[in-house]
C-alpha cells in the first residue's frame, strides 16, 4: 500500500486516548464489573507444600450465612484437559484430584451472596492432609531435572577446544532470587452463563488464549466463549496464562446459575498467577589478550512447578549477542513444590543479560580494556547464527549516544577511584540485545459516511499505550485527524490478536492495521472503478494516496475525493476491510531482529553503612520507528524502575520448611518507591526497521534488560566488590 500523508501523526508525543476515562475512574476493570444477581466467591488454599488431602470438611462453610455452594475436588464435574498454548501448557487444574503440589494451592471455592460472607465462610473450610516432604531448593539433588526442556539449546564451533586454548579464561556463577509480578490491579474474574454461552471478564493479556482454553475445558465451540478485558490493572507477564480461579469462577457460575465474581487477595496474587523463577547461571568465556572473544559457554538453570511447564530459557539471546566463533548455550529446569513460575517482564532475557553482561565487564577489567571498547571489538555486524544482515541494528549508536549523554569519558577506570565526600561513586554500563517476536494478527477497519473510522482487534492494553498508538497508526494510514478515529480492543469477539507480551503486539497489530488500511483503499477503488462521476475511476492502488480524509492522486493531489463523497454517492453507510499478518520470514534476505539498547548507571555507596543509591540512569534505545515518543519513553522509564527493584529490593522468600511465601504482601515484599527512583534519561536512536511494514520494534520489555548488570558493574567500579547475585543487599557491601 502506498500512503503519502499530508502530515505525520506517528511519533508525536500524543496524550493517551484512554487517559480521561482512567483518571476520572470510568475505565471498567474486571474487578469493577457487576451484573444483576451477581454473587461472590472466595478461595481456600492449602497450608502444606506437598502431599494429599485425606479429608476436607465443608459443612460449616456450607451452613454459613449467605453461602450458596462450596466447590472442592470432591464435587466438581470432570473437565477436559486444558490444551497447550504457544507459551506452553496451562497450569495444573487444582481440583483435578486430592494431590497438593505447592503451598497455597486452591483447595476450595466458596460462593456466597456477598464478598464478605464468602471470605468468612472460606475460613471455615477444614482440611486434613497426608504430608510428604516438599522439594524446595534449586540445588536439591532429589528434584527432577529437565535438560533442554524447550529444545532451544544452541551450539556452534568447538567451545571446549576454544576454551582450552584461550589466552584469557573466565568462569563464574550468577544467581537471581525469585521475584513476583505485582501489578497494582488485583486479578479478578467475573463469569456469567447465557445458556450455553460463557461470558468472562478476565484480567488477561491474551483474550484469545483464555477463550481457546476455556472452550476446550468446558467442551464448547470457541465462538460460545467471549472474553472481555478493555482495561487491566497491569500484568508484566502474569496475564499470559489462564489462572485457575478463572476456571473455578466459570464452574461456580454454572453451578449456582448466577454471575460469579472472584477477586484475588494480594497474598493470593503471590501463589496464583506466577513469578519470575529463581535462576543459577554459569558463564565461561575465552578471549585473546587483545579482547577478541573466542568462546562463550552459557548454562542456565531455573525453577519450575513440580508438574507444570513454563518457558524461561535464560540463554535464549546469548548466541546472537556477540561475534564469537564458538558458542554453546544450554538451559535446564529444576522442578520443585512451588507455585508455577510464569513470565515476568523480559522473561529469561533479563536474567541472561545480567550474567553475560556482568561477565563481560569482569573480562574487561582482566584485559585492562574499556567495557564499551570490549563490546565494540566483538560487535556482531551480521547475525552470528544465520550470517544474514540484521533487518536493522543501531546498537553501535546506542553505545555512542548513551556514553555522550552519560559522560562516560569522565570515568576513571580504576576501582574505588571516584568519590564525593563519604560516598564512593561508580560508573557501570551494559549492552542489550532483545529477541525478535511477532505473531499472527488480524484487524478490521471501517470508514463511515460521516468520515470517521472505526478500527478494532482482540488485543489488550496493559497500560503500554496500545489504544493510543493503534489510534495514531490508523489515523496516519487513513489520512484522518486523530479525533476522527476510534480503536477498540479487549474483546475476543473482535478479529483475533496475539498476546500483549514478548514485545510483539505493536509489531503484529501494526502490520495487521497496515494490511487492513491497504485493503480498505482497494475496496474504495473497487467501488469507484467504473463510476464515471469519480475522478478516481480506473485508478490503481499505487497511483493514489490517503490524506486529509480523502483519496487523491500521488502525482496531482488536487485530483481526488473524500471518503464521505464516495460513500454518499453510492448510498453506503460504511466500507469495511480486514487485514492480517503472517510473520513467518520465509525467504527473507534479512534477519528479523528486536530492539537494542545500552544502559549507563551511576551509583553512590556509603562505605561505612553499605547504603547503595542509584544516582542516575541513561538509556539509549534502538526501537525502530517510534509510534509515540511519550508512551515509548514511559515504557522505558517504568521498566527501568522495575530493573532497579530487581537489582536492589525484590526477592520472593519461600519458607525453607513448608514452601509458604513469607513476604506475600506489599508491606513485606519491597518494590521501588519514589525515593528509590533517580534521574532517568531516555534517548531513542536508529531508523525504521526493514522487516516491519510500519518500521517498528517492540519496546515493552527491553527497558528492563541491562539495568541489573549496569548497576552491578557500577558497584564493582565504586567498591572493588564483584556482586554476582540479585538483589544486591547491604550485607554484600559491608
Amino acid at each position: 500500500m502506498t500512503a503519502v500523508l499530508g502530515r505525520d501523526i506517528l511519533g508525536e508525543p500524543v496524550d493517551r486516548v484512554d487517559g480521561p476515562v482512567k483518571v476520572t475512574g470510568a475505565a471498567p476493570y474486571p474487578s469493577d464489573v457487576t451484573y444483576p444477581g451477581l454473587v461472590h466467591a472466595a478461595l481456600a488454599q492449602s497450608t502444606i507444600g506437598a502431599g494429599t488431602i485425606s479429608r476436607i470438611d465443608t459443612a460449616a462453610a456450607g451452613a454459613a450465612p449467605g453461602v450458596l455452594t462450596v466447590l472442592t475436588h470432591e464435587n466438581v464435574p470432570a473437565l477436559a484437559e486444558a490444551p497447550p498454548t504457544s507459551l506452553g501448557p496451562p497450569p495444573r487444574f487444582p481440583f483435578k484430584d486430592n494431590r497438593i503440589v505447592h503451598y497455597g494451592q486452591h483447595v476450595a471455592l466458596v460462593v456466597a451472596e456477598t464478598a464478605e460472607q464468602a471470605v468468612a465462610a472460606a475460613r471455615l473450610v477444614r482440611v486434613d492432609y497426608a504430608t510428604t516432604e516438599a522439594l524446595l531448593e534449586i540445588d536439591d539433588p532429589r528434584a527432577p531435572l529437565d535438560r533442554n526442556p524447550w529444545g532451544m539449546d544452541t551450539n556452534r564451533g568447538d567451545v571446549a577446544a576454544a576454551l582450552a586454548s584461550a589466552e584469557v579464561s573466565y568462569d563464574e556463577t550468577f544467581t537471581i532470587s525469585a521475584e513476583t509480578n505485582n501489578p497494582i490491579g488485583l486479578f479478578a474474574t467475573v463469569a456469567r452463563w447465557e445458556g450455553d454461552r460463557l461470558v468472562v471478564h478476565e484480567s488477561t493479556q491474551w483474550p484469545m488464549m483464555v477463550r481457546q482454553v476455556l472452550a476446550a475445558m468446558f467442551g464448547l465451540p470457541e465462538e460460545n466463549v467471549r472474553v472481555l478485558v478493555p482495561f487491566i490493572g497491569g500484568g508484566f507477564g502474569a496475564g499470559l496464562r489462564l489462572p485457575q480461579h478463572a476456571v473455578l469462577a466459570a464452574l461456580a457460575a454454572r453451578t449456582v446459575q448466577r454471575p460469579v465474581k472472584v477477586v484475588l487477595t494480594r497474598p493470593q496474587m503471590f501463589t496464583s498467577i506466577g513469578h519470575r523463577p529463581e535462576t543459577v547461571q554459569r558463564v565461561r568465556l575465552g578471549a585473546t589478550r587483545d579482547g577478541q572473544l573466542v568462546a562463550i559457554d552459557h548454562e542456565g538453570t531455573s525453577t519450575g512447578g513440580i508438574e507444570e511447564g513454563n518457558i524461561e530459557p535464560t540463554t535464549m539471546v546469548t548466541s546472537e549477542m556477540y561475534a564469537c566463533p564458538n558458542v554453546t548455550t544450554h538451559d535446564r529446569q529444576v522442578r520443585l513444590n512451588i507455585p508455577n513460575p510464569g513470565a515476568m517482564r523480559a522473561p529469561g532475557t533479563v536474567e541472561g543479560n545480567f550474567a553475560v553482561e556482568s561477565a563481560l565487564d569482569e573480562l574487561a577489567y582482566l584485559l585492562h580494556c574499556d567495557p564499551i571498547q570490549l563490546r565494540l571489538r566483538n560487535y556482531a555486524e551480521v547475525s552470528p547464527v544465520s550470517g544474514l544482515p540484521w533487518s536493522s541494528k543501531a546498537l553501535r549508536e546506542c553505545y555512542r549516544v548513551g556514553a555522550e549523554r552519560f559522560g562516560w569519558q569522565r570515568r576513571n577506570p580504576e576501582v574505588r577511584s571516584m568519590r564525593d565526600g563519604d560516598w564512593l561513586i561508580g560508573y557501570g554500563m551494559a549492552g542489550v540485545t532483545f529477541h525478535w517476536y511477532q505473531a499472527p494478527c488480524h484487524a478490521r477497519i471501517s470508514i463511515r459516511r460521516d468520515g470517521t473510522a472505526y478500527a478494532r482487534s482482540a488485543a489488550t492494553d496493559l497500560g503500554t499505550g496500545t489504544y493510543t498508538v493503534a489510534t495514531q497508526l490508523t489515523a496516519e494510514l487513513l489520512g484522518l485527524d486523530l479525533g476522527r478515529v476510534r480503536f477498540d480492543l479487549g474483546d475476543s469477539d473482535l478479529p483475533p490478536a496475539p498476546q500483549s507480551g514478548g514485545s510483539g503486539l505493536a509489531m503484529s497489530l501494526g502490520a495487521a492495521l497496515h494490511a487492513a488500511a491497504g485493503n480498505l483503499l482497494r475496496a474504495f477503488l473497487g467501488v469507484v472503478a467504473t463510476d464515471e462521476r469519480s475522478p478516481l475511476r480506473g485508478r490503481g492502488v499505487d497511483e493514489v494516496t490517503m490524506s486529509t480524509g480523502r483519496i487523491q492522486l500521488v502525482d496531482d493531489p488536487s485530483v481526488g475525493e473524500t471518503y464521505t463523497d464516495i460513500l454518499g454517492r453510492h448510498d453506503l453507510a460504511e466500507l469495511t476491510a480486514d487485514g492480517a499478518v503472517d510473520p513467518t520470514p520465509e525467504g527473507a534476505d534479512v534477519e528479523p531482529v528486536g530492539a537494542f539498547a545500552a544502559r549507563f548507571v551511576e551509583v553512590r555507596i556509603d562505605e561505612e553503612l553499605g547504603r547503595l543509591r542509584v544516582a542516575r540512569v541513561v538509556t539509549a534505545v534502538d526501537g525502530g520507528r517510534i509510534l509515540n515518543e511519550k508512551t515509548a519513553r514511559s515504557q522505558i522509564l517504568g521498566a527501568t524502575v522495575m530493573g532497579i527493584g530487581m537489582s536492589l529490593l525484590e526477592r520472593t522468600e519461600f519458607d525453607p520448611g513448608t514452601g509458604r511465601i513469607a513476604n506475600a504482601t506489599l508491606g513485606d515484599y519491597l518494590v521501588p518507591v519514589s525515593a528509590d527512583v533517580p534521574d532517568l534519561d531516555v534517548v531513542f536512536v536508529g531508523e525504521r526497521d526493514r522487516f516491519s511494514p510500519v518500521g517498528i520494534k517492540g519496546l515493552g520489555e527491553v527497558g528492563i534488560v541491562g539495568v541489573s548488570a549496569a548497576i552491578a558493574n557500577a558497584v564493582h567500579h565504586a567498591t572493588g566488590r564483584r556482586i554476582r547475585s540479585l538483589p544486591i543487599t547491604v550485607e554484600d557491601l559491608l
